[in-house]
């Protein structure tokens, strides 16, 4: 096909942390690159402003490149959506919106768009979803996920148990869409490396408890000792400063201050797909890490060893074949997973493209083709139409909206931060010593604070 003659998707990403954007991105190019007649995508991010905004080293790591990549309040991603929506300046619409938030963010981005876009004759398809295992607050967040064209499911399971909630509250289930988890990939594991690498994936929240992380710390130190022909890695999501999706304020970096390490024993950040690519042994609490060294089939475990409990996630993989304790692992024990119950979480089982009976690269192909035909619906998408509404849910949205700045219908509230202007140079600067000035209170004075409230 002439290249005069293809087209180009122009699609936004609107993220509020490292891991978000990288789903995010990763959807959108998904759900538009291989689009029958289309061969280009181009992509604008908006990061969301807040406690976890990724930094630069941040989004270096995840590898995702966007065209164009700003931060933006929610009122100024509100106002820049209603100047898309326009041919305004030579700029075409945006054909695609990828909402890639926590569900309140959501949902406050869906009563906005719906009051910015109130009138049009055309606006995108508003995508939005998980970035990875759901296992807890799974109404509540899908609820406030409801609204957008198409909530996508990243397994099976997920789509099953999205549309039982929705119908269980008597609300529209046909956004649903089953697809997988976009960054799933790479090589298939072949055989033991040498060194033999243990890798174990560390999670911010996960657990929360001092003495738990410590723990966790301890017994990988253990099997380093007990193993010293072994290469063990403890891979670590971000640097002290930084803030992904969930607070972390006990990252292990600290706590292995106070350890002497042995030699065979490191401290490693990077991408994880470059890391699972040396791994022999993939060890996590519930992280979602574990499903793509499922989806690559490396050995993975899960581990028992501070129970099996919903606040830690790892509940999540009863049935996989995957749970073990240190003790086993430090005696040579080799899980071997349930394929029917991986074959129900979309990751691969029968080959590198097998996902849940069929091929990861069609995983997006029923999300891409709706995408298709929402694009072309005579007379244009109705209106966003959210479960919650004032009426619904009067002691419940506002909050959730006034924490963006909204009202409850939507519209920015008299103060909000950069509602009618673009952020000057000193505002930016203000801002970034702010968020500087929060996280260092996440990291070091709250958990001072718990302390002495605990004595």
């Amino acid at each position: 096909m002439p290249a005069s003659a293809m087209k180009v998707r122009r699609v936004a990403v609107l993220a509020d942390s490292d891991t978000r954007w990288k789903w995010g991105a990763l959807t959108a190019k998904r759900l538009v690159s291989a689009e029958s007649g289309a061969s280009d995508i181009h992509l604008d991010g908006y990061l969301l402003r807040g406690r976890a905004t990724p930094t630069a080293r941040q989004l270096t790591e995840v590898g995702v490149r966007a065209d164009s990549l700003r931060e933006v309040t929610a009122v100024e991603f509100l106002r820049a959506m209603d100047t898309a929506g326009e041919d305004a300046g030579g700029a075409k619409p945006y054909d695609v919106l990828v909402l890639a938030l926590v569900g309140g963010g959501v949902q406050a981005m869906l009563h906005g768009l719906r009051r910015v876009w109130q009138g049009s004759e055309r606006r995108p398809v508003v995508v939005t979803g998980y970035v990875g295992v759901v296992y807890e607050k799974l109404a509540d967040g899908l609820l406030l996920r409801h609204g957008a064209d198409l909530v996508l499911a990243n397994s099976r399971q997920d789509a099953d148990r999205f549309r039982a909630v929705y119908e269980g509250v008597g609300a529209d289930a046909s956004a649903v869409t089953e697809v997988a988890l976009p960054f799933l990939g790479g090589a298939t594991y072949e055989g033991e490396n040498k060194p033999y690498t243990v890798v174990f994936a560390a999670q911010p929240s996960v657990p929360e408890r001092r003495e738990e992380r410590t723990y966790l710390l301890d017994r990988l130190v253990r099997h380093a000792r007990l193993h010293p022909d072994r290469e063990v890695l403890l891979k670590l999501r971000s640097k002290p400063g930084e803030h992904t999706t969930h607070i972390e304020e006990l990252p292990y970096q600290k706590l292995a201050q106070k350890t002497g390490l042995p030699p065979n024993l490191r401290l490693v950040y990077g991408h994880m797909g470059e890391v699972l690519d040396r791994t022999d042994l993939l060890v996590t609490v519930s992280s979602t890490a574990a499903l793509e060294a499922l989806h690559r089939r490396i050995p993975t475990v899960i581990l028992t060893d501070l129970g099996v409990r919903e606040v830690l996630g790892n509940h999540h993989f009863v049935g996989s074949g995957c749970l073990a304790s240190w003790d086993q692992l430090d005696a040579g024990h080799r899980p071997v997973p349930d394929e029917e119950w991986v074959a129900r979480q979309g990751v691969a089982t029968g080959g590198p493209s097998s996902s849940g009976g069929g091929s990861y690269a069609t995983a997006f192909d029923t999300a891409r083709a709706r995408v298709t035909e929402l694009l072309a619906a005579p007379g244009g998408l109705p209106p966003l139409t959210p479960y919650y509404t004032p009426a619904t849910a009067p002691g419940y949205l506002p909050g959730i909206l006034a924490r963006h700045h909204l009202g409850p219908d939507g519209t920015p509230l008299p103060g909000a931060p950069a509602g009618d202007k673009e952020p000057g140079a000193v505002r930016q600067i203000v801002r970034r010593a702010a968020r500087g000035a929060y996280r260092h209170g996440v990291q070091r004075v709250a958990p001072v604070i718990r302390r002495m409230g605990e004595l």
